[in-house]
């Protein structure tokens, strides 16, 4: 189809031949784009629509060239196709376009617009001094080197332009290089779908398989340039990125989010999360592991306040890393923490509105973090930027994990990245726990940190500063031995109330009250050598137990002090005495009522007793015989094996 200047309605048809920029090359997709844009709903500064029937068989719709966009405008005008288009908006809405046309060219175009503008200022400036028109244009052409008709040409594209306005007119708007090459649409289909895999195949074995089909069909195939130049031209990167790289590739083309922490304090909001060690690590019981480091980072300073090491990460070292920072430090405000496992399990934010980890009902136990009224900010999962700690765990593994002491151990960062000495050695468990304590305190001191808060301190002076004036919720008793783990019940000794764990003995005198009873008792299992609490079945505190030390056989030192316990033992038995006020023996007895002799009733009714043989004859009379003497008792119970009982 060819197309005569002036155009200024076209169809979707036409707009697909035409292969402009800005819009797609199929009618279909034009189509849809107008759909989406709702062109024949839109109307100009008067109210006019910008879509019409087309008044031709077949009919459809026609658009006017101002609903296309800026660049697709620019070419048709280029072209000449659009030249003469009809002012269907005023003219400072066409001056705009002109200018969002010409403020999308290179530097190289723009730069000779401004060389024209500055000739043409030139002629103009002559011709308001009174020389003819002939005369200035022919002066600047031997001066600035150009054709006399060239100036006309220009003098004629800026006539009735405002002078402010003739750099868009001015700029070289040359054409393509002619007709662009054909491509079946199902052939391109083909090729980008099969470009916009997660497997991310060059674009040339994807031209390479796109031209295998087209053989077999019989279909024409342009040049691999050609296509892959008229795929960056209309395939949004945005759409690229996600196919190919992902959600996360996504994100990133984004700019990143810088969150300012300066307006909290010290202790304000912290944040935890979970570490994985590069290191190999012998445990007590003989494992070689890499051990798990769950962390609590404050978000005002840096500054790192608690830390526990285990085999794996759960909510056990969860609590036990918070019962670290209630002791220390005090109760935050709020918990930046992500829905993994250890952090979002019932033991620790259970009852919080937003946990969305596991089945959640109205009669779950409340969490740790929740009963304490600290406020939980779920962080996505794998997702570093969200959790300043991740910031220092990169240190961790860079000071720590290659810590010279650890030489041997270190399993490197990644698989493909293992030392040449992986695995040759493990470090004792304790020996790795002095380590990290040492590093941990090391970083914090670390001076010349470049933070918004920091400015050029550590971590601990910059904490230091601003918890000696910020408003600090301590903990108490109740919430430290609320943070600690909760075992399984145990049953007291029946006899002293003393209470084993793990070979060790804890003994409190209240506890003799509840002896052999079965109780509940938080502990630190990292520190058994410490006390341990107690409640009953029902949840109360009843006593803080402490540790019975083993003492030596030959010890004086031990069996004085058992001697004390004993004395004050027995001295409190002798208080509680006579706090009772207790009655002698005696004294109850002489209390007692004088008993007399119990009268014997005398039954009214007497049931007659008869005595039979044991066949049921009667009995026989029984013969005198001369035998030896024989005792009443023996003839008395002979006689009575005789008879029966006749009701």
């Amino acid at each position: 189809m060819k197309f005569q200047g002036g155009k200024y309605w076209f169809t979707a048809a036409e707009l697909a031949e035409l292969k402009l920029p800005g819009l797609p090359s199929t009618k279909r997709k034009v189509n849809e784009r107008a759909s989406k844009e709702c062109w024949a709903l839109q109307v100009d500064g008067d109210g006019m629509p910008l879509a019409r029937t087309r008044q031709a068989r077949g009919g459809g719709l026609e658009y006017h060239v101002s609903i296309l966009p800026a660049a697709t405008q620019a070419a048709l005008m280029r072209r000449g196709i659009s030249a003469a288009c009809e002012p269907v908006e005023d003219e400072r809405l066409r001056q705009g376009t002109m200018w969002s046309w010409y403020e999308a060219q290179s530097d190289k175009v723009k730069a000779e617009a401004e060389r024209r503008n500055a000739i043409l200022t030139q002629v103009f400036a002559l011709i308001e001094q009174g020389i003819s028109t002939s005369t200035a244009v022919s002066a600047l052409s031997i001066g600035e080197k150009v054709g006399m008709s060239t100036l006309y040409s220009w003098m004629a594209l800026v006539d009735g332009v405002a002078a402010s306005d003739r750099l868009p007119h001015l700029a070289p708007q040359r054409k393509g290089g002619g007709r662009e090459a054909e491509c079946h649409p199902e052939l391109m289909q083909i090729l980008v779908s099969d470009y916009l895999r997660p497997e991310q195949p060059t674009f040339s074995s994807c031209y390479w398989r796109t031209s295998r089909i087209a053989e077999a069909r019989g279909l024409s195939l342009p040049g691999e340039k050609t296509l892959k130049r008229r795929f960056d031209r209309e395939i949004d990167k945005r759409l690229v990125t996600a196919k190919r790289g992902g959600k996360d590739a996504l994100r990133q083309m984004l700019p990143p989010q810088r969150r300012s922490r300066a307006h909290f304090h010290a202790m304000e909001a912290v944040n935890i999360d979970g570490h994985k060690l590069d290191v190999f690590v012998r445990t007590p019981s003989g494992r070689v592991i890499r051990p798990i480091m769950v962390a609590i980072q404050d978000l005002f300073s840096g500054k790192m306040l608690a830390w526990r090491l285990g085999e794996s990460e759960s909510a056990l070292l969860t609590r036990l890393a918070f019962a670290d920072l209630f002791a220390n430090y005090g109760i935050p405000k709020a918990c930046t923490l992500d829905n993994g496992r250890a952090f979002a399990s019932k033991e620790i934010t259970g009852g919080a509105k937003t946990r969305y980890r596991f089945t959640i009902r109205a009669d779950d136990p409340t969490g740790l973090l929740t009963a304490l009224g600290i406020k939980t900010n779920w962080a996505r999962p794998h997702h570093g930027q969200a959790k300043p700690i991740e910031r220092f765990f990169r240190d961790v593994a860079d000071v720590i994990a290659r810590d010279p002491r650890c030489a041997g151990a270190y399993t490197g960062n990644r698989p493909d990245a293992k030392p040449e000495n992986y695995a040759s050695k493990a470090v004792e468990w304790d020996d790795f726990v002095r380590i990290v304590n040492a590093g941990m305190v090391a970083l914090n001191a670390r001076r010349g940190r470049r933070s918004e808060t920091a400015n050029g301190r550590s971590y601990d002076e910059t904490f230091a500063a601003s918890y000696a004036t910020a408003p600090i919720g301590k903990a108490t008793e109740e919430q430290l031995r609320l943070a600690l783990l909760t075992a399984d019940r145990v049953t007291t000794d029946r006899k002293s109330g003393m209470i084993k764990l793990a070979h060790n003995r804890y003994w409190a005198p209240e506890l003799m009250q509840i002896a052999g009873q079965k109780v509940t008792i938080r502990f630190d299992p990292d520190h058994l050598h410490g006390d341990i609490h107690v409640y009953d079945a029902a949840g109360r505190f009843l006593v803080t137990a402490q540790l019975i030390e083993d003492s030596g056989f030959d010890s004086l030192d031990a069996a004085r002090a058992r001697a004390k316990l004993e004395r004050e033992h027995r001295r409190a038995a002798r208080e509680l005495e006579e706090r009772e006020q207790l009655l002698a023996a005696s004294a109850i007895a002489s209390m007692l009522p004088d008993v007399g002799e119990d009268d014997l009733p005398e039954p009214q009714v007497i049931r007659p007793i008869r005595v039979a043989h044991r066949n049921g004859a009667a009995a026989a009379a029984v013969k005198v015989e001369h035998h030896e003497p024989v005792s009443f008792m023996n003839k008395f119970g002979a006689a009575v094996s005789q008879l029966r009982i006749v009701e």
